[in-house]
């Protein structure tokens, strides 16, 4: 079986786990599923879960893409080559309760084929990153101590790596703040003297199946907080840089959207309510202040 094939059925796998364990934490929401076709080649199927007693929306999506690779994205990519192929796994939780961080994963595999069909080019890429509205260090330290722990496995310098990349790439540069707290972001691991493909196909595949244990024991801590509508109208204004990220600077936003992809299973990553006030700034010293003075420099969390 080839990597793309190994890693299609992965995917597919670890989809039908995540909605799972998702649904029944929720109890209240299931996820509803599209499929969808892609003009061009290929498609995907969507699954979005909302107005749930946990998730206020979310979506776990795949998607199997292939055909002629855009103009733009040669030019992008700096490629002559026109044929390519994508899949991956995309997705973002938006809960409900301020205390409960949103939080994205992506896991991707991607192909490029010269004129006699064989590959020419070939990487994974991915990650996963937490998004609070409210701080709670241990929160952070969990989190990150899980995807240090799947980096370890393979390599120990994977974790400061990918962790310095997850930390340059969320981030608000017209802000001059990053997105949240982080985690860990991989792009272009080809294959090479040091790491074959299947080597990445194992590190990638494993901190897809780290995801559960990441963000899980998290969300179960917080989701009964008691929260006012203060704590609702902080998480819809921090929503609002969520968006501006997603829509300014997010590399996979920009690819879905330039090769015909589905708009509503891209653009699913965007939370339902959000606020933007002019020139909104928290109180000297409140919880909301300590978040955006902790968003301004990354920091460590968890010992090297």
């Amino acid at each position: 079986m080839s990597i793309k094939e190994k890693f299609s059925a992965y995917i597919e796998k670890l989809q039908d786990e995540i909605t799972g364990a998702l649904e029944n934490i929720d109890e209240k929401a299931a996820f509803k599923e599209e499929l969808w076709e892609r003009p061009g080649g290929g498609g995907g199927k969507t699954r979005v879960i909302q107005d749930g007693s946990i998730f206020e929306k979310g979506g776990v999506n795949i998607s199997n893409v292939h055909g002629l690779l855009p103009e733009s994205m040669q030019q992008k990519f700096k490629v002559s080559s026109t044929q390519f192929f994508a899949c991956g796994l995309s997705l973002v939780l938006h809960p409900k309760n301020p205390y409960v961080p949103t939080v994205h994963a992506n896991w991707r595999y991607f192909e490029l084929y010269g004129d006699d069909g064989e590959i020419k080019d070939q990487w994974f890429g991915g990650g996963q990153d937490l998004t609070p509205y409210y701080l709670f260090e241990e929160d952070a330290v969990h989190f990150h101590q899980v995807c240090k722990d799947v980096c370890d496995l393979h390599d120990k310098q994977f974790y400061a790596t990918f962790k310095k990349e997850c930390d340059a790439y969320f981030y608000n540069s017209h802000r001059k703040e990053a997105r949240g707290i982080g985690g860990l972001f991989f792009d272009y691991l080809k294959p090479s003297a040091k790491k074959s493909i299947e080597d990445w196909y194992a590190f990638v595949t494993e901190t897809g199946n780290s995801f559960l244990n990441a963000y899980l024991p998290i969300l179960h801590k917080r989701k009964d907080l008691e929260y006012t509508a203060q704590n609702r109208k902080w998480q819809e204004i921090r929503r609002g840089r969520y968006v501006e990220f997603n829509l300014v600077h997010d590399r996979g936003t920009l690819f879905g959207l330039k090769t015909n992809g589905r708009t509503e299973s891209i653009l699913m990553s965007l939370p339902p309510t959000v606020q933007w006030k002019y020139n909104y700034q928290p109180d000297e010293g409140s919880p909301e202040a300590l978040l955006e003075k902790t968003l301004k420099t990354p920091r460590s969390w968890v010992q090297l």
